[in-house]
């Protein structure tokens, strides 16, 4: 009896290892992998992630919280019209609220054009303004008379110190990765249709298959 040599021995081996990975291969479902990037793509069109919108609702929450206490404490002070002309038209930088409430506007506008009319995917813009809000407030409670005008001497610098840093740690920890994330699916959900389309070309359709004529009996 002929023995198997040595060579081919391994090589059936090394083919029989390799099934289970071209099975694996083989059971990837293409029309979940379409069904997917479909998804994924729908989403680019949207033009902006849910978590990046989440994001931009709270900007704009940060100003109308800010917006909503410096007229309460106008109103405190005496009437929003008397009070309103005193810390705008003669502002003082060691009593008035005015420059705090500039300060969420600044806030606003920088944060909605670079992260939702840009669309930017960095951290830089957030720190930025982040930045200048920290050093600002710093500033304005250590040489200002803020403490002395009561409660909102304290509450309008420290929610407005508070709710920036809450958008810092938003944006860094929950947006830019998450989309990146997303991002990196997508790309490994097309890859793997790519390699599905290759190993499934198609479906052969009835027309393919065809029979051949009766043979004349005795032929």
């Amino acid at each position: 009896m002929n023995r198997v040599p040595g060579d081919a021995e391994n090589a059936h081996s090394s083919s029989v290892e390799s099934c289970p990975s071209l099975r694996d291969v083989h059971s990837i479902n293409p029309t979940q992998l379409m069904a997917r990037i479909e998804s994924y793509e729908g989403r680019e069109k949207k033009g902006i992630s849910d978590v990046r919108r989440t994001f931009c609702l709270f900007v704009t929450f940060d100003l109308l919280f800010i917006t909503l206490l410096w007229i309460i404490e106008l109103n405190v002070k005496g009437g929003i019209e008397t009070t309103l002309a005193k810390e705008v038209l003669q502002y003082d930088y060691s009593s008035s609220y005015f420059d705090i409430f500039l300060l969420a506007v600044f806030r606003f506008k920088v944060l909605i054009l670079a992260y939702a009319m840009c669309r930017l995917r960095h951290w830089w813009a957030i720190a930025f303004t982040t930045a200048v809000t920290s050093a600002f407030l710093l500033a304005k409670v250590i040489i200002s008379q803020l403490f002395s005008q009561g409660a909102f001497g304290y509450v309008l610098p420290i929610i407005s110190f508070i709710l920036a840093w809450i958008e810092t740690w938003f944006l860094d920890f929950k947006v830019l990765p998450q989309e990146a994330e997303e991002e990196n699916r997508f790309l490994i959900a097309q890859d793997a249709s790519e390699r599905a389309a290759l190993l499934h070309p198609g479906v052969l359709s009835d027309g393919q298959f065809y029979s051949p004529p009766e043979s004349v009996a005795g032929s």
